[in-house]
């Protein structure tokens, strides 16, 4: 067979995508599997953006839109972002795409050049490094673990920064641990990067509406005027509304950076689906209340289980001040043998462990560059967060 591109051998599939098609066999095996390894909310879309959707096909908007969206969605989203973030985007500044995470791989595309690098706070979502290796990048990880909630410090950027260092990305509130970082923290990020003028910004808001204990979410070209001009603000419409199988995701854009974008994406990826803008102009310019009622029913989520696991011996969770994941500690438990004779040593073994013994499907921390840790994700009912911590508890009782 031809040879294929080395590029792939510089990263690793999805640990996230493998656990999720684990537990989809087993489940149809029979199995009453307590799925956790999604980060895919349980409510469904709101009926008055389904509307919008079928409104669209109605009228006939099924046809090719402009590689950066529709004029209608370009002007939602600066309306958004003015309205929910105080920030100033022109319709030529919008990018809309088919998903945040393909709009992430296509930035760092068009950004990196071989050998550059991207700076990454772990644990992280894996697409990140993921997507920065595909682009010839390499991530350079800053680790934070669970004594500082997960929070890297401006001390810590600014050690990681070389010159060779391209971006910054960062993820608030995060995936996989919920960290969030407050107006103070990205004031003391930005006194670092106003130092170092070469390196842009990459930040990740999707979950920017799923926010506990009141909160203030905040994101640091807001915060940090002067960053505005190198700072590309990602989000989208997935996570909040509940629209994670429409797949549209967007972006506020450096102007000089939106032609080099532009330009990738004429050839590689087309334009976002026509019906899915029509539904994410709705979700973003229709009622917002909800918003609040379902991040509220997510912290009630995260309560119910932070009771039961940190009371359990061998594991330390801190408490995620947004996005619907715990990332418990389990490093302690490692050199425990199980009833089947395993003797876990890592987040992998634990969780294999948790899902062919006890039916729970989780994510080993290895996946986020964590491997002290697994990820739960909450996005799932009430009696399945309890009947799968339950589990989880009897689990450890039985590890010797």
């Amino acid at each position: 067979m031809p040879p294929l591109s080395a590029t792939l051998d510089r990263f690793e599939p999805s640990a996230i995508s493998q656990i999720f098609n684990l537990a989809v066999k087993l489940k149809e095996e029979g199995r009453a599997i307590a799925d956790f390894s999604t980060g895919e909310p349980d409510f469904d879309t709101p009926d008055h953006i389904k509307r919008a959707a079928q409104e669209a096909i109605d009228r006939g908007d099924t046809k090719y839109t402009s590689v950066d969206g529709t004029t209608a969605m370009k002007e939602a989203v600066a309306a958004k972002f003015k309205r929910d973030n105080k920030l100033d985007y022109a319709a030529d500044q919008i990018f809309v795409h088919s998903g945040a995470k393909p709009l992430l791989a296509d930035i760092f595309r068009t950004m990196l050049n071989p050998g550059d690098e991207v700076i990454v706070p772990a644990p992280c979502w894996p697409s990140h490094p993921g997507a920065v290796l595909a682009a010839g990048g390499n991530p350079v990880y800053v680790t934070a673990g669970v004594a500082s909630g997960y929070r890297m410090s401006a001390d810590q950027l600014e050690a990681a920064i070389t010159p060779r260092t391209r971006c910054f990305v960062l993820c608030s509130p995060s995936n996989p641990t919920g960290a969030a970082y407050g107006a103070e923290d990205l004031e003391a990020f930005a006194e670092v990067l106003l130092k170092h003028p070469n390196i842009w910004i990459v930040t990740d808001d999707l979950y920017e509406h799923i926010v506990f204990d009141e909160f203030p979410f905040a994101t640091i070209a807001s915060v940090a005027p002067p960053l505005y001009e190198r700072t590309i603000t990602v989000n989208g419409v997935s996570k909040a509304y509940a629209m994670t199988g429409w797949r549209i995701g967007f972006a506020g854009v450096p102007k000089p950076f939106m032609a080099g974008l532009m330009k990738l994406c004429s050839q590689a990826t087309g334009n976002p689906s026509s019906m899915g803008q029509a539904a994410a102009i709705a979700a973003l310019q229709g009622p917002q209340d909800f918003l609040h009622a379902r991040a509220h029913a997510y912290e009630h989520r995260r309560d119910a289980a932070l009771m039961v696991l940190n009371q359990l011996e061998g594991l330390t969770c801190s408490m995620p001040e947004g996005a619907f994941y715990l990332f418990p500690d389990c490093s302690k438990l490692y050199g425990c043998k199980t009833p089947g004779g395993l003797v876990l040593g890592n987040s992998s073994d634990f969780c294999r462990y948790l899902l062919e013994d006890w039916n729970v499907a989780t994510v080993p921390g290895a996946a986020f560059q964590a491997d002290d840790c697994f990820r739960i994700s909450i996005a799932v009912a009430d009696d399945e967060v309890n009947r799968g911590c339950d589990l989880i508890r009897q689990a450890c009782s039985a590890l010797t």
